[in-house]
């Protein structure tokens, strides 16, 4: 089953690293990202690059920033095949985000039944 670890952090809590520091918890992101069953990931600009769309009387309309003020915002994910949810759990709490003020959110995909040509 292919699990998204959706990873979230909350700006106001996020530590002040040295350089040393930023190097090693890079380096827990691009261990996790090497495990031979993630499949993709990504880092998300910071929020404030973001651009908000919304439909509207059939006119598409465009804000600046996020969709809304929250307190945690999106800021990358991870993409895996495991056996089990246990298994996403288990990589989940191993995101550095998780312990410094963050969140990671863990989703099932649901699986796409094959399309029927014809």
């Amino acid at each position: 089953m292919k699990y998204a670890l959706l990873i979230y952090y909350d700006p106001a809590t996020l530590p002040q690293f040295d350089e040393e520091e930023q190097r090693a918890v890079t380096a827990e992101y691009y261990a996790i990202a090497d495990e031979p069953s993630c499949l993709a990931g990504g880092h998300l600009q910071p929020v404030e690059s973001a651009t908000t769309v919304r439909v509207a009387g059939g006119e598409v309309l465009t804000t600046d920033g996020p969709f809304a003020e929250t307190k945690e915002v999106f800021a990358g994910y991870f993409l895996f095949e495991l056996d089990n949810l246990d298994q996403a759990l288990e990589i989940a709490g191993r995101v550095p985000a998780a312990r410094m003020g963050g969140s990671v959110e863990v989703r099932a995909l649901v699986e796409e039944q094959p399309r029927v040509s014809g």
